[in-house]
């Protein structure tokens, strides 16, 4: 295998993914490894708040500016679990460092931290995630089922949901409405 490291990249689903559960979205590649790689949708809100799902985990949310956040489908892979996707100001008990700037936890603790206002300064909670079997991306990509782009913070933590995917486009030049469906191979 390559040096093909797709880690803190954003991955657009071209037009030709129309129907299924990637269609439209914009994933942010958490590790991607010689085993496979798995990432958050970061574009598709649930009708799910933080603060409606705390009240469901029983946490106590005292921090009003994060209640109304919208909690993200990130993914069709165990969507009965929290994945949050963070800053590295401080690791938790279950954390994947991304690189020096990002990390994702999967542990409680850090939704309580979150509802105590001692969490990280920038989050993204999301139930589920995407994940790919070894080769499995790298060969989706040759089938020009996905863009890639380096990840940008800004598009991550402060953009609204819905304005994601065409930032991550504009990252690239061009906009959404510019891609065709299918692509030729020289």
């Amino acid at each position: 295998m390559s040096n093909f490291n797709l880690t803190n990249h954003f991955l657009i689903a071209m037009p030709a993914m129309q129907e299924g559960f990637f269609a439209g979205t914009l994933t942010y590649i958490c590790e991607h490894d010689e085993n496979g790689a798995l990432g958050l949708v970061v574009n598709r809100p649930l009708s799910l708040t933080l603060a409606e799902m705390f009240n469901q985990i029983n946490i106590p949310l005292h921090q009003p500016d994060l209640a109304k956040m919208p909690v993200l489908v990130g993914g069709p892979v165990q969507v009965e679990r929290g994945f949050v996707l963070h800053d590295t100001r401080k690791d938790w008990q279950s954390t994947l460092r991304i690189n020096d700037k990002l990390a994702l936890t999967t542990s409680k603790d850090i939704l309580e931290a979150l509802g105590e206002g001692k969490g990280p300064d920038n989050v993204l909670v999301t139930l589920g995630y995407a994940g790919w079997d070894q080769g499995q991306l790298e060969h989706e990509i040759n089938e020009n089922t996905w863009l890639t782009v380096p990840a940008n913070a800004h598009i991550l933590f402060d953009l609204p949901a819905e304005e994601r995917l065409g930032a991550a486009m504009a990252l690239l030049g061009v906009s959404y409405s510019m891609l065709v469906e299918d692509a030729g191979h020289a």
